[in-house]
């Protein structure tokens, strides 16, 4: 029987990156423990120009695929040039190097990735030409009046956890139609790309439904939390001992490391790291123990067992993975390297 084998990858659409996808089909005996190369039209996708348009796709990552079901396949891919050089868009490229380079120390990843429903022009769940109530009660709600888009969610879910995706959790966020889900702990290239495939599967998934998802870090403007992505880190020595962690989080407050991350946490960071909402401002760094005001929070039973990891609460839903992961590399672990191996 062929298999149907969904080609995915990331564009070059600005300022925010958009997934792709296409079908390939595989003869029946194919191995697919060794896909193929596949092609594409990168000047439809804002990665080339017309004259020399040609790009590839090389697969990274396979999993089943829970929509087509029996042998069909979901396969994340990254982007290259004909002669087999990263394309400037393909982001995973520079996350392997600087992953290999600090493989000893042993990173763990654990991204919540916030996101909300539309339907139409206005959030599921807010009243044509209105407002809802405001928020509180929205938040790991329960009931019609509170919950909106729960079918889509558990349908998402069940399609991650189909596809052997490391998901650990869902819950409902503040603003109505608004949802996270959160991928890991797992290694740096492996949490990036169970994350983008969950996305796809996400947008996917609504797509049946009539609705859209967007990763937009401020989708419904005003007296609104935004959506980000808070990203939870560790390395080996941080699971170890506290000392570490408090080495992790004066390396991200270094001179100049708090606005290089801010700049690469996802377009529109200034208007969700406003100092409001449960956000630290985008211009200043701290850190605290059990602080969501902070821009890095050190989790209460960390301090308690001296040991685990941190939250960097700065990263925007539209966040690039493959970015954000290395930062948090390049950044910590040298340090952590130099004072704790």
């Amino acid at each position: 029987m062929s298999i149907k084998a969904e080609y995915i990858w990331t564009d070059g659409t600005q300022p925010t990156a958009k997934l792709r996808s296409k079908t390939k089909i595989l003869p029946d005996g194919a191995d697919t423990a060794a896909l193929p190369d596949w092609g594409f039209d990168g000047s439809s996708t804002n990665q080339a120009e017309g004259h020399a348009s040609d790009l590839v796709l090389r697969p990274v990552f396979s999993c089943p695929d829970p929509i087509r079901g029996g042998a069909h396949l979901l396969v994340l891919c990254e982007v290259l040039h004909v002669d087999g050089t990263p394309h400037p868009t393909n982001k995973r490229a520079a996350l392997r190097a600087v992953a290999e380079e600090h493989a000893d120390q042993e990173a763990l990843f654990g991204i919540e990735q916030e996101y909300t429903f539309f339907e139409g022009a206005r959030p599921l769940g807010f009243p044509e030409g209105g407002f809802p109530a405001p928020q509180g009660g929205y938040y790991c709600g329960v009931g019609a009046d509170e919950v909106f888009g729960r079918e889509i969610v558990e349908k998402h879910l069940d399609h991650c956890l189909t596809a052997g995706l490391g998901v650990s959790g869902i819950n409902a966020e503040v603003m109505p139609g608004q949802w996270e889900f959160q991928i890991g702990p797992l290694p740096p290239l492996d949490v990036s790309d169970h994350l983008w495939v969950a996305r796809w599967l996400l947008f996917r998934t609504a797509e049946e439904f009539g609705v859209s998802a967007t990763l937009d870090p401020k989708p419904a403007k005003g007296d609104w939390n935004g959506a980000g992505a808070h990203t939870n880190f560790s390395t080996r020595a941080m699971r170890e001992g506290y000392d570490a962690i408090i080495t992790a989080c004066d390396a991200l407050g270094a001179p100049g490391k708090p606005l290089e991350h801010v700049r690469e946490y996802g377009a529109g960071v200034q208007e969700r790291l406003t100092g409001a909402h449960e956000t630290a401002s985008w211009d200043e760094y701290t850190y605290g123990v059990s602080h969501r005001g902070a821009s890095v929070r050190i989790p209460w039973q960390v301090e308690r067992d001296k040991k685990g990891y941190i939250e960097d609460r700065r990263p925007n839903a539209n966040v690039d993975p493959y970015v954000v992961t290395r930062l948090l590399i390049a950044t910590c672990c040298p340090p952590l390297s130099k004072a704790h191996l």
